[in-house]
């Protein structure tokens, strides 16, 4: 299933300047998301972080798993209309800087799901070099 982003907004509410990622280029609803976000230079998080080095803020590719994330539990049926909020992050890590021109794959896979609470394994990428890990959980509303 591939999604782009007007496609995405009838699932998730985010929208600009906070709707970070693309397209969805794979998808199985209530269980996994290949999602994908264009670096840009005119992104707007670059004017402050940093000027002179412009560098994708960590806590923002751990928002563009979770947007991922919600995408593919807010396409289920009985989660239409809803909101995911996130519980938590575990296992953070960020191994790799991402810049204007770069790629993001964001992959997440919903391991654990126990009534509107939820927990996902996150991954982003560039060019198949790990970016970020995580384990996201949370909860729909």
């Amino acid at each position: 299933m591939k999604l782009n982003q007007q496609q995405i907004m009838e699932i998730i509410p985010h929208r600009d300047p906070f709707l970070l990622i693309d397209e969805i280029v794979e998808m199985e609803p209530g269980k996994s998301v290949v999602a994908i976000k264009n670096i840009k230079e005119d992104d707007f998080w670059f004017k402050g972080h940093f000027p002179n080095y412009p560098v994708v803020p960590g806590v923002l590719m751990l928002e563009m798993l979770a947007q991922a994330g919600a995408c593919a539990m807010l396409s289920l049926a009985e989660n239409k209309g809803k909101i995911g909020f996130f519980g938590g992050v575990k296992e953070a890590k960020f191994r790799r800087q991402v810049v204007p021109g770069d790629v993001l794959k964001l992959e997440v896979e919903i391991v654990k799901v126990k009534g509107p609470v939820g927990v996902g394994k996150g991954v982003a990428t560039v060019n198949g070099e790990k970016a970020v890990s995580a384990e996201i959980s949370f909860a729909i509303k």
